[in-house]
């Protein structure tokens, strides 16, 4: 089982990612499901339009396709009565981008979505690589206050904060690390061979319309690490977080 754990469908400002396009090449490469989230636009404004889009392509898609669901923090109550209108259509995952949104991962502004994500049983996926809020320390210190719930580093701060990606993930145990970007033989082999995180809490993105996607998966299929981690890392480790 090969899971994608984060593509962007939509238009974006470097490109942008059709639905059609996406299961060609999920099935091009046998990757089986993508977790879905919209695209930058709607992510940062248009939270109700995107949400609609990648829910209305999931339905369409015989479970190949999972979405996530986004609200600007800014919107407060509403963000949250946005989610859960996301979640009757069929969302199972959060999605937040700190640079897109416009906030700081600890000043509590986000909180009432991960309450909602906590309620829900939802992973939680956080885009990093971004200065100064979107950033793998501060990700870690806001898991460290939710320990409950599951959360993604995207990027895993791809590429200026990579040094800082395996301190956070010492930090914060349900932290997760996200392979887009990352080459294995630095940055995804430090994680593998450290005691205190182990490729049990790496998980496969191509990220998706900002990557190659071959080379991403190529990546993971290169890397010399045991069959059972590796399927672990492709798909394994995220159909657990998400059931």
């Amino acid at each position: 089982m090969i899971i994608d754990a984060h593509v962007r469908i939509g238009p974006g400002r470097s490109g942008g990612l059709g639905v059609g396009e996406l299961v060609e090449t999920m099935d091009r490469l046998g990757i089986d499901r993508a977790m879905i989230a919209p695209g930058e636009y709607a992510t940062a404004w248009d939270n109700r339009g995107g949400n609609d889009q990648v829910t209305a392509a999931a339905a369409a898609s015989g479970g190949r396709l999972v979405p996530y669901a986004v609200a600007n923090p800014w919107a407060r109550g509403d963000a949250v009565a946005e989610l859960a209108r996301a979640r009757d259509r069929g969302a199972r995952a959060l999605a937040v981008d700190p640079a897109l949104q416009g906030f700081d991962l600890l000043d509590g502004l986000v909180d009432p979505l991960l309450a909602f994500a906590q309620e829900s049983g939802w992973p939680v996926y956080v885009r990093t690589g971004s200065p100064p809020h979107a950033v793998p320390l501060p990700l870690a210190s806001l898991a460290r206050r939710w320990p409950s719930l599951a959360f993604v580093m995207g990027r895993s701060g791809a590429t200026d904060f990579w040094i800082d990606a395996a301190p956070a993930l010492r930090h914060a145990p349900n932290l997760y690390a996200d392979t887009s970007y990352a080459p294995w033989d630095t940055v995804l082999s430090e994680f593998a061979r450290d005691p205190e995180i182990g490729a049990g809490r790496v998980v496969f993105s191509t990220d998706a319309p900002y990557t190659v996607p071959s080379a991403e998966l190529a990546r993971i299929t290169d890397w010399p690490i045991p069959d059972d981690d590796r399927a672990a890392v492709l798909g394994g480790t995220l159909e657990r977080l998400l059931d």
